[in-house]
């Protein structure tokens, strides 16, 4: 590539051993790396302020309590029993 901005940067200590480790594994050169790093890192930026549809949970009507009084331990045992 040709041109592009040239800059200083401060790593973070984890960040730093996370790229030396990538650095080794993948033998690409520091800058190609850091380029991809940050490219995905900012497509990723971008991805979370688009609007998402909101998760929706099916409900199912399960009934009333069968106990009266939750706090009564052996009403509770009782009707567990029966069942």
């Amino acid at each position: 590539m040709l041109g592009g901005m040239r800059t200083t940067l401060t790593l973070d200590d984890d960040v730093e051993a996370m790229l030396k480790g990538l650095r080794a594994k993948s033998g690409m050169k520091l800058n190609e790396l850091v380029n991809r790093a940050l490219r995905a890192g900012l497509l990723e930026l971008e991805r979370e302020g688009e609007k998402r549809e909101p998760y929706r949970m099916q409900t199912v009507r399960l009934g009333g309590c069968l106990v009266a009084n939750l706090d009564n331990v052996s009403e509770v045992l009782e009707v567990q029993q029966d069942q």
